[in-house]
């Protein structure tokens, strides 16, 4: 591997470890300041809100800069929005805004490996750069945890400036104090990153035009592009089947929290921890799902969908830990099973309908449509009055039927389309060979 590589690599982790800590810290924020349950849960779909607004714009936003110019700037967004969640923003504006950073950041880190890497080397590139991030979501929950809890919080909260007021006074504060350092620091690896030497590709701009007006004009190639992969008869199982997983685990991990809480009387640092112990069930199924299945066989894992949604809603009668550390295992185990042979399936279909790059942002911009309206289901579900074993059940029966209904219209493709269905199964066969 180039060097380069390992830089990007480690902005990439810093950078990670802080968005999964920060979210510990503005839930604790929100707790704090008394807000109700419902804003809580809200963070989730604010943090995915820009995601869905700007997915026909950041790639090639991504395409027109230098990457690691991209990153550095999207770390820079991120800090502002710690600096607004800490001077008096609302903690969901402000959040919003760090997501606005993120939507802008994922582009440029996948993008700039195929400008530094040879074709050879990108799977294993991949790898490294998932492991890593899964890495840093486990880490980031508990730094995240760590940092609001009673003994490192009371340590930070020491610090003092002469003749400064920083308005820092409580753990949730300093813990996002702490965390503006380590955006900085992913951002002192942003300016380590090598110039690729890659052509940028400016936005085209008719001289007549706004700036506006020419980002308007990609939509019609975006919208065309989520409409053929919708269309397609195997592309749109695995579509529906990975949005709807990435819209349960992107909210899992406030779900788990306020299960948690309720009912081990877990705090928010405690529980944390539990956030992480589902990411390594979910490294674990992708692990096993890697070495078992065939791409052909993806298809095969749906009925995984429904089980997800049914140990959601029987996750209410675990109130000891001992028995919710291997459920949530389970849990996890599940959805990284489900997950890593569809998204294979569907990066296959998306690459054969209209090439890598504009399949994932199509991609991209559905897993964050899921989660943001998902998430407003739950938060919604909460301020009509639902306790939260309340709204976690109608959470995991929504799931399940959902799964369900996804399954049944597979059903219905094979027994309409069969032979269009057998013929595009054979190709993923044969091009896996």
């Amino acid at each position: 591997m180039k060097r380069g590589f390992y830089t990007i690599m480690a902005a990439q982790f810093f950078s990670s470890l802080a968005d999964n800590a920060l979210f510990v810290a503005a839930v604790e924020l929100l707790r704090t300041n008394g807000a109700p349950e419902w804003e809580r849960a809200a963070l989730v779909p604010m943090f995915a809100l820009f995601y869905v607004v700007l997915a026909p714009f950041v790639g090639a936003f991504a395409d027109a800069l230098p990457k690691g110019r991209v990153m550095l700037l999207s770390n820079a967004i991120k800090v502002l929005g710690c600096l607004l969640m800490l001077f008096g923003s609302h903690p969901l504006l402000a959040y919003a805004i760090v997501g606005l950073g993120a939507a802008a950041y994922s582009p440029a880190k996948y993008g700039i490996l195929t400008e530094l890497l040879p074709h050879s080397q990108l799977v294993r590139a991949n790898g490294w750069i998932e492991g890593l991030t899964i890495a840093s979501i486990i880490l980031g929950v508990v730094l995240g945890g760590l940092l609001v809890g009673s003994h490192l919080s009371a340590w930070l909260l020491q610090f003092d400036f002469p003749f400064i007021d920083t308005g820092v006074d409580t753990p949730a504060e300093s813990a996002i104090a702490a965390l503006i350092v380590v955006y900085a620091l992913a951002a002192w690896f942003n300016t380590r990153i090598p110039h690729t030497g890659v052509e940028m590709r400016a936005l085209r701009q008719h001289p007549r035009h706004s700036v506006l007006q020419s980002a308007m004009a990609l939509l019609p190639d975006f919208w065309d592009c989520n409409r053929r992969l919708w269309l397609d008869k195997l592309g749109q199982i695995t579509l529906a089947t990975t949005t709807l997983f990435w819209g349960v685990g992107g909210n899992l991990k406030y779900i788990v929290l306020a299960w948690a809480a309720v009912a081990l009387g877990y705090d928010t640092s405690q529980a944390s921890s539990l956030t992480g112990v589902v990411a390594l069930g979910t490294a674990a199924g992708a692990v096993a799902a890697s070495v078992r299945m065939r791409l052909d066989q993806a298809t095969h894992v749906l009925p995984l969908g429904i089980g997800m949604g049914v140990l959601l809603v029987l996750i209410i009668f675990i109130h000891h830990i001992g028995l919710a550390v291997p459920y949530l295992v389970l849990l996890g185990a599940l959805g990284g099973f489900l997950v890593v042979p569809m998204n294979a399936l569907l990066q296959h279909r998306g690459h054969k309908l209209m090439g890598a790059g504009r399949s994932i942002a199509v991609q991209n911009f559905n897993e964050q449509a899921s989660i943001l309206g998902l998430g407003a289901f739950y938060s919604l579900s909460l301020k009509l009055g639902l306790s939260v074993f309340g709204a976690i059940t109608a959470f995991g029966v929504a799931v399940a039927g959902l799964m369900w209904l996804i399954q049944r219209w597979h059903a219905y493709n094979c027994k309409r389309y069969g032979a269009e269905m057998e013929q595009l199964l054979h190709t993923a066969r044969h091009d896996t060979h």
